[in-house]
């Protein structure tokens, strides 16, 4: 069995008034600073902030009265096990979820305050996927698979389906992959509806599953990735044949890529999104030239972000950016020199954020000493401009690089 228009279609109508229409909108900044013509479907939007509710919910509408009774089980890094365990609340079905231990707290928290039991267990999906097995079978629950399912594809395709409707033109779909679910029921629909539009996957460098299945060759993966929605190290039997016959290719970004693409949508959109939402961005930024000229729609699938890790993301993109820079000046350390640093910093505007004196740590000579300041600044141009004022006064200075 494989997934058809249909099909799709009957999920379309059985998700209308339940998961939320999002919009489609054309990004004008976007599209100037990339060259593509870029329009965002904001699936973050949905009320558990991704769009897996939507085969989640079509999976669950479809359950025998008894399969409802005894309840579901699912396994997910977060947003499956939020949209299953939202609908089966709504429905009246119990529902047990199983996570690796290592899920962001955030989503392991929302999806226990919608009522499931949660079940963290593994270091990562492909372990708390058997466990989760072995749990439907001894427990007599039905899996809510949240990939490799006809009913959950179905659900997902529905995003096509909407984005088509409202933006007719687009010649592109750039769709994040982790199991492959999103991209087979988006596929399978677009496809159908304009036959000449092209399909194609983003992957993490460091969980490439799907970029090498379709080519055969073995992949080889990461530890971790900002992107755990998409951590995915084995496809879905029937999602990899569905991309093989109806997906162009699956483009990878690396860990910096997607960064520059939650702070650019954050910046820009004044959206937040989670590592695997801004995966398709993060393509755009990372080959520009391959996507210039088209119409491409992107999915930004979900907003589910650890607080502390976005932080910690914004901080590294102003740094990128040259708004957030590290200066080490030598001076002599004497009554006055620190202030005659400061004084000079700000005659150029920029704004003193940390400062760190370092006498003993150094192999300067004696009565010498490096100051390390953190600067919050304008542009990589200002900070230059900067090391050339503390030059000009009489100071050795240099800007610090990641590696130090």
């Amino acid at each position: 069995m494989s997934v058809s228009l249909e099909d799709i279609r009957a999920a379309a109508a059985t998700l209308h008034g339940q998961v939320v229409d999002t919009p489609c909108l054309h990004s004008r900044t976007l599209s100037e600073i990339t060259g593509a013509e870029i329009h965002l479907k904001f699936e973050n939007h949905q009320f558990t902030a991704s769009f897996k509710e939507r085969g989640a919910l079509n999976k669950l509408a479809s359950l025998a009265p008894g399969a409802a009774r005894r309840g579901v089980i699912a396994c997910s890094a977060g947003n499956h096990a939020q949209g299953v365990a939202y609908h089966a609340a709504r429905l009246g079905i119990p529902a047990t979820i199983v996570m690796p231990r290592h899920t962001p707290f955030v989503k392991v928290e929302h999806t226990r305050r919608h009522g499931a039991e949660v079940i963290l267990h593994g270091e990562n999906f492909d372990e708390a996927k058997a466990h989760s097995l072995a749990l439907a079978e001894s427990r007599g629950l039905t899996l809510v698979h949240p990939y490799d399912d006809e009913r959950v594809i179905a659900g997902q395709g529905t995003i096509a389906l909407e984005m088509l409707r409202e933006r007719p033109e687009l010649d592109l779909l750039l769709v994040p992959v982790g199991g492959g679910g999103l991209i087979a029921g988006m596929a399978t629909a677009a496809k159908a509806v304009k036959p000449a539009i092209e399909v194609m996957g983003v992957q993490t460098a460091r969980f490439p599953s799907m970029h090498h299945a379709l080519r055969g060759t073995p992949a080889v993966f990461g530890a971790s990735t900002i992107a755990e929605g998409i951590a995915v190290k084995e496809p879905g039997r029937l999602t990899r044949e569905i991309a093989a016959r109806l997906v162009s290719d699956v483009a990878l970004v690396d860990e910096g890529d997607i960064e520059q693409a939650i702070v650019l949508l954050l910046e820009i959109e004044k959206t937040v999104v989670e590592g695997a939402g801004a995966a398709s961005l993060a393509a755009i930024l990372r080959e520009p030239a391959r996507f210039r000229g088209r119409r491409v729609g992107l999915v930004l699938t979900g907003g589910n972000i650890d607080p502390l890790v976005l932080s910690e993301i914004i901080e590294r993109g102003m740094v990128r950016a040259g708004r957030l820079a590290r200066v080490r000046v030598e001076v002599r350390d004497l009554p006055g020199a620190l202030a005659k640093v400061t004084a000079c910093i700000a005659e150029l505007n920029a704004n003193i954020e940390e400062v760190h004196h370092q006498r003993a740590f150094t192999h300067l000579a004696v009565q010498n000493a490096e100051v390390d300041l953190v600067l919050k600044t304008r542009s990589h141009e200002h900070v230059g401009e900067i090391v050339a004022a503390l030059a000009a006064a009489g100071f050795a200075a240099r800007v610090r690089t990641f590696d130090e």
